[in-house]
């Protein structure tokens, strides 16, 4: 396990404390972008750029850096008027995963805020299971059906309650391997 790098906790935090959040684009590469920046420019000197080299994850490949513009064009255009749009398309981004590092955290946020503005929902993230979650989005590429189901039963009509977003930012850490230091 890592430590939180808590600047960047705290930022998420910030980022719907301040209200930040809701002066984003939501659904675009550029309010993606925007989050990401948000989140790490105290951290990564390339926050909210788009990377431009190749990475993999446990042996899967994400986007080809060459063609990853259009690619983020393309998820862009997805629509995102159901539940299963709006997942489907949140799969596509993971599979691009525009950033050298920060992509999943980002992209949590980003489906959340996707889902507040088209359903009036979110995800209760504190309910997913994480290793439910991470087996879910690995196969996601090829059926998006795990997912899906996993987070609808996870989904809250609770949009604006402090607890379980702050509890979902904590939740996304633990996702990626951070625990907080005591």
């Amino acid at each position: 396990m890592k430590h939180i790098d808590k600047k960047s906790l705290e930022k998420a935090y910030n980022l719907f404390e301040t209200g930040d959040i809701d002066r984003f684009e939501i659904g675009t590469t550029k309010g993606l972008q925007e989050i990401h920046r948000y989140l790490f420019k105290d951290l990564y000197d390339f926050a909210g750029e788009i990377r431009e080299y190749n990475i993999s994850k446990g042996g899967f490949r994400f986007a080809n850096s060459l063609y990853l513009n259009e690619a983020l064009a393309k998820i862009e255009e997805m629509p995102e008027n159901t539940f299963e749009e709006i997942i489907a398309k949140y799969v596509e981004m993971n599979v691009a995963h525009p950033f050298s590092e920060g992509n999943g955290r980002t992209m949590r946020i980003w489906l959340d805020m996707i889902l507040k503005k088209q359903i009036k929902k979110v995800i209760n993230w504190q309910f997913v299971d994480k290793t439910l979650y991470l087996q879910a989005m690995e196969r996601s590429p090829i059926n998006d059906l795990e997912i899906r189901t996993l987070l609808s039963v996870n989904l809250t009509n609770e949009i604006n309650n402090r607890e379980i977003i702050f509890k979902g930012i904590e939740q996304s850490y633990y996702y990626e391997g951070y625990e907080k230091e005591e």
